[in-house]
């Protein structure tokens, strides 16, 4: 059983010597060889590795790369989706930097540092896996309203089974979160999982319009009710009468609408600009902000009684580089939109865009996200998007360790940490939460570094 979950690791290498130094060095693999050409791809056919290692040198051209790159070729025309990592001679960049330009992954120069292969490698594993769950994220939310939410972490996770849940109660839902986060997408969500689903969605911002402006884009307003207001016309409330209202931003919504607006929430009619009539309304409202709303009632910008009316369910949406792994997948997923929409040969992200993208703040979430990749896609001349193509070069030069062992040990630096808090530095009280003995403690201490 244990060997059925090993990750399948192709090598495609002539020479038996360094077969069976791969075949130790990676044990943990489920590890296949092919020595030339069609085993390569007979094992492609039968296996579907997600990563292949591949020796350019191969017969009939061994001391020459033609064979290795046709091979590259003809791998990623049947498989695109593969990780491809050619294995070159010290003093062969030239083809190294060729088999790149075609769509490998990355490279590696012989004799082969073990260390570093094996960092590649388990780079490249967790890059195929994010990649191949977001296809099958994909694949299982095409008919779904979250299906242009792209993530893989727990916290979007809980907050997507959140509004499934609240989608079918009639209740008023506040979204908070920054912005470029996915707070509209998240509203039409709530909108197209309800029993409303048929009405219309009306959203209208309410930091874009001048406020002057905004009570007759949002109540309407009667003819002649003002200069220019040659025609009766309805507002945003009325038209998404049977459906849903979403209100963006409404913590920028001026005090004085602010009480007609709780009172429609309260009576359920509006007035029209101009007008007389109460004009009955069957509306969801749904609001979201970028602002923290209780610091707002504090500091006498918005109401309080108004906030409750708005926010009987509220959902907090973290920020993406607290969404664990989402950056990357997201950046896959924008790489395939673009390239498809521009005509564009890029086929994925080179191990410096990975590292780029992993250590940027991203203060402007997944918008800036989706911009830097647009414009990585247009000026990326190879195959490959760099970190240079992101216009993120102050990062590329940062690597982020995913082995096991790098895991282990944060791990146990966080355990520690929290141990010691909770233990007040008392070093028997830590050891005992942790279930070890205290000289196991002390030298955990000292591997990490902790001063007690």
């Amino acid at each position: 059983m244990a060997e059925a979950t090993k990750k399948t690791l192709l090598a495609v290498e002539d020479d038996q010597g360094l077969q069976r130094q791969l075949r130790w060095t990676f044990d943990g693999y489920d590890i296949h060889f092919a020595s030339e050409h069609d085993e390569a791809i007979r094992i492609v056919n039968e296996q579907r590795p997600m990563v292949i290692t591949l020796d350019l040198g191969l017969p009939p051209d061994p001391d020459g790369a033609s064979e290795g790159l046709n091979l590259l070729e003809s791998i990623l025309t049947l498989a695109p989706e593969t990780k491809v990592i050619v294995v070159t001679g010290n003093q062969d960049r030239d083809n190294a930097l060729k088999a790149i330009a075609l769509g490998a992954y990355d490279f590696c120069h012989k004799p082969f540092d073990e260390e570093a292969m094996k960092l590649i490698i388990d780079r490249a594993f967790y890059l195929a896996e994010l990649e191949a769950e977001n296809r099958l994220l994909s694949l299982r939310g095409q008919q779904s309203p979250l299906r242009n939410l792209i993530t893989g972490s727990p916290e979007m996770f809980r907050i997507c089974e959140m509004v499934e849940k609240i989608a079918k109660a009639d209740i008023t839902v506040l979204l908070h979160g920054a912005s470029g986060t996915g707070k509209e997408l998240l509203a039409r969500a709530l909108h197209e999982l309800s029993p409303r689903k048929d009405g219309p969605f009306i959203a209208i911002n309410c930091a874009a319009i001048p406020e002057n402006l905004l009570e007759s884009e949002l109540y309407g307003h009667e003819k002649g009710a003002f200069t220019g207001a040659i025609k009766q016309t309805l507002g945003k409330i009325e038209l998404a009468s049977g459906g849903t209202l979403f209100l963006d931003e409404i913590g920028d919504l001026p005090l004085t609408l602010q009480v007609k607006l709780l009172r429609f929430l309260q009576e359920r009619v509006i007035e029209r600009v101009g007008g007389r009539k109460e004009i009955p309304v069957d509306v969801r409202v749904v609001s979201a902000t970028h602002q923290d709303l209780p610091d707002c009632i504090a500091g006498g910008s918005f109401r309080e009684d108004l906030f409750y009316r708005l926010s009987e369910i509220t959902i907090d949406i973290p920020l993406l580089k607290d969404r664990k792994g989402d950056a990357v997948l997201l950046a896959n997923n924008f790489l395939q939109k673009f390239a498809r929409e521009l005509g564009r040969p890029v086929r994925g992200l080179g191990i410096d865009a990975i590292a780029a993208i992993e250590s940027h703040e991203w203060s402007g979430n997944v918008r800036e996200l989706e911009n830097k990749m647009k414009r990585a896609v247009i000026v990326c001349d190879g195959k490959r998007i760099s970190a240079a193509d992101l216009d993120l070069d102050m990062y590329a030069e940062e690597v982020i360790d995913l082995s096991i062992k790098a895991a282990r040990e944060n791990a146990d630096k966080e355990a520690i940490q929290r141990a010691l808090s909770h233990a007040s530095g008392n070093i028997s009280k830590a050891a005992k939460h942790l279930g070890i003995s205290r000289p196991t403690f002390y030298d955990l201490v000292r591997q990490y570094g902790f001063k007690v």
